[in-house]
């Protein structure tokens, strides 16, 4: 599945959530699909959890 596809699937669920369930909801659904994506890039190998902790002038370039 390409990167615009899933995008359209999630602004679609962002926007049922927020129809059916108000402003709430919609900022429920969309901060656990950015925990979802941030454990499924760490689970993938692509993102190290040491670039979260890092101080700002201790990275690599």
């Amino acid at each position: 599945m390409n990167m615009a596809v899933v995008g359209m699937i999630a602004g679609m669920a962002l926007g049922f959530a927020g129809y059916f369930g108000g402003f709430g909801a919609f900022l429920l659904v969309a901060a656990l699909g950015a925990v979802g994506f941030v454990v499924g890039r760490l689970l993938e190998g692509d993102m190290d959890l040491r670039d979260f902790f890092r101080p700002r002038g201790d990275r690599q370039r």
